[in-house]
């Protein structure tokens, strides 16, 4: 098994608010990789003592713990406990009904000798190749979808759009979210590889056009993570007089990179 994780922040002078693990049980039989992308809060009140990075750290530890060790649990499942975690780890202290209460975007995928599980939530993406070559991108388009008009104000996505029905939905406090994610199953014989990918990364694919899903995964398998994050930081600086791609958004994102390449011989039973 090949395993790669590359994780930057978009400003050196700031903490990196996502966060990335690959988890394999000492068994053998299987693992799992989790991807966040914090949410970047405007300015002002959030209701929370605590910045995005704690949210994240404490969110994607308990994933790690609970997708190796909870094999009886959904992914969903499991999202929704670890988020009930994190919300009781600071509900005494902080206003966890603030719609700008600390939250992230999520992959999650899981895999054992029969089958692949994933689950994504908010606008990170999931590729999954096939033996054959074929990636198929999992994605979660709900934000993308909503009109431009509906998404004018940070004050008029928080109140009409922000984890709310016919909005889009992230983890933040309320567990239930969970059942609003992007979940699935594959058998494990039809997945090569899997590349998960927050926007600051996927942006080499949906800003600037560089190329599809399946180069961008040939990309990451051929050249390394590092060299897909780098690509994209090059594109930006390019970008940064015109405004050409990115027009509302940042410069640069926070970019995280998880691969992993399955072979059979990580399944193979113990002797």
């Amino acid at each position: 098994m090949r395993t790669e994780l590359v994780s930057e922040p978009g400003d050196p002078n700031r903490p990196n608010e996502d966060f990335a693990s690959v988890g394999l049980p000492a068994s053998g039989q299987g693992g799992s990789l989790i991807v966040l992308d914090g949410v970047t809060p405007p300015r002002g009140e959030t209701g929370c003592l605590h910045p995005v990075p704690w949210y994240t750290a404490r969110l994607g530890g308990a994933l790690t713990e609970l997708t190796v060790s909870c094999r009886d649990l959904t992914l969903a499942e499991i999202l929704s406990r670890a988020i009930t975690r994190t919300s009781e780890a600071h509900s005494a202290t902080c206003d966890l009904s603030h719609p700008r209460t600390p939250q992230a975007t999520v992959v999650l995928a899981r895999w054992s000798p029969q089958e692949i599980e994933y689950l994504v939530l908010s606008d990170s993406a999931l590729l999954v190749e096939s033996p054959a070559g074929e990636v198929t991108a999992v994605l979660d388009d709900r934000l993308s979808r909503l009109p431009r008009a509906a998404r004018a104000t940070d004050t008029l996505i928080d109140a009409t759009l922000r984890n709310k029905e016919g909005g889009f939905f992230t983890a933040a406090a309320d567990p239930s979210v969970a059942e609003r994610a992007v979940t699935g199953t594959l058998p494990r014989a039809e997945v090569h590889a899997l590349a998960a990918l927050t926007d600051g990364a996927t942006r080499w694919v949906e800003k600037f056009g560089k190329g599809d899903w399946a180069e961008c995964l040939a990309l990451v398998r051929k050249e390394g993570a590092a060299e897909l994050v780098s690509r994209v930081r090059a594109l930006e600086r390019a970008d940064a007089e015109t405004r050409t791609y990115l027009r509302r958004s940042k410069t640069h994102d926070d970019a995280t990179v998880v691969y992993v390449e399955l072979r059979a011989a990580a399944f193979a039973a113990p002797v």
